[in-house]
């Protein structure tokens, strides 16, 4: 059997391994060649070209501003699931929620970013948390913003439609609390979205943000950056975290750089932002 797929060769790799950097933060060393050629395969299918070189001369012209976005589709991996890594949702539960409570309840705002999303279930998990110990939780000025890079998984999330397979780790019970049965699977309940938004973000780009947050999740997403971008976007949530705030992260992942002395470890890939260093309220 021939193989009619197109060859990707090393400048062509260059190329568009420098463009995924420079839209993403996203690092592709030369050995994820292979990769990044299976993936952006079916663009070429799509866009009706014979090969990789026509696909970098549109990425590099004025027209290919849109393409640059569905080539970082293509790459990112979106591996998620709810209560993904259970234990930051057990600490947060227990450490950090009664502390949002009576910040609310006492009038004061409160935020939660989930940083990397994907499809939504990261910030769903968060919410279900939230609503789970806080049911009255929509009459506070309490919100969990929730952003990707991915256009595509900001829909899906929106949607919020998920089968059985991906509320398989549900109790019946807790299932029916937060998700409406519908022709396709099951649909988040409006009281769970009512304290959530969902918006296209680049880490790496400009955050629109005013004001700061109390809780951070950015989980299994630097591991993709190099040493650089990674150590400044730490010092990037530092900076943008409350006092004492709280940033989780990914279980292969920790906080080095400028930004290590700005945290202090208090559970398993969990950091609190040191109170000497801490920006005033």
């Amino acid at each position: 059997m021939i193989d009619n797929a197109p060859q990707m060769n090393a400048a062509q790799f260059s190329q568009l391994a420098r463009i995924v950097h420079e839209e993403s933060g996203i690092s592709l060393p030369e050995t994820k060649r292979g990769l990044l050629a299976a993936r952006i395969s079916r663009r070429l299918r799509i866009l009706k070209m014979d090969d990789f070189s026509a696909y970098c001369g549109l990425l590099s012209s004025a027209q290919g501003v849109d393409e640059r976005r569905n080539l970082i589709t293509a790459i990112t991996t979106n591996v998620t699931a709810f209560f993904r890594e259970s234990h930051h949702f057990d600490f947060m539960t227990r450490e950090i929620l009664p502390g949002l409570i009576a910040q609310a309840k006492n009038g004061g705002r409160v935020r939660i970013w989930s940083a990397a999303c994907s499809s939504g279930e990261e910030a769903y998990s968060i919410a279900m948390s939230v609503l789970d110990v806080f049911p009255d939780v929509a009459r506070y000025d309490f919100l969990i913003l929730a952003s990707d890079i991915d256009p595509l998984m900001i829909q899906k999330a929106n949607d919020g439609c998920y089968s059985d397979h991906d509320l398989r780790g549900f109790e019946p019970a807790k299932r029916d609390q937060y998700f409406a049965r519908s022709e396709n699977g099951f649909e988040v309940r409006a009281h769970v979205r009512k304290i959530l938004r969902f918006a296209e973000l680049n880490l790496h780009g400009e955050w629109p943000f005013r004001g700061r947050f109390d809780v951070i999740f950015c989980r299994n997403v630097v591991i993709y950056f190099d040493t650089p971008l990674r150590q400044k976007l730490w010092s990037k949530f530092a900076e943008r975290l409350n006092q004492t705030g709280h940033l989780l992260i990914g279980h292969s992942e920790r906080i080095d750089g400028p930004a290590a002395n700005s945290f202090r470890l208090v559970g398993p890939t969990t950091y609190q932002l040191s109170k000497s260093l801490a920006p005033t309220q």
